[in-house]
């Protein structure tokens, strides 16, 4: 894995103003630690129902965030593609269909992947 392309990212996203997010893809080899991860590194509330539906009303929300430019860095994702492919696909279309939806207004998300 390449953590000095992760590293990159977050710099990327600091020097723009925007706000990095870290998600751990040694932590994601099944659908539900993807979606654990993915809660953990945006601080989803208490309340998050821990599936797809749920996930995507989340990152189109980001309300309990600062306003701004909230920056997804998935590291090792590849290790989900790997191990379960149809919650990866299901997963990034989630992830896919969330960025397109929350590209523009007071908060946005962009999602930038890490494999190694």
């Amino acid at each position: 894995m390449s953590g000095e392309t992760a590293r990159a990212a977050a710099d990327a996203a600091f020097a723009r103003g925007a706000y990095p997010h870290r998600v751990d893809g040694t932590r994601t080899l099944d659908k539900l630690s993807a979606l654990d991860a993915i809660g953990e590194a945006l601080s989803f509330p208490s309340y998050f129902g821990r599936n797809l539906d749920a996930l995507y009303d989340l990152l189109t929300d980001l309300s309990w965030l600062p306003s701004g430019e909230h920056v997804l860095i998935w590291t090792g994702s590849d290790g989900l593609k790997a191990a379960e492919p149809k919650a990866y696909l299901a997963v990034r279309s989630v992830l896919s269909d969330a960025q397109r939806a929350m590209g523009s207004g007071e908060r946005r998300l962009t999602l930038v992947l890490v494999d190694s």
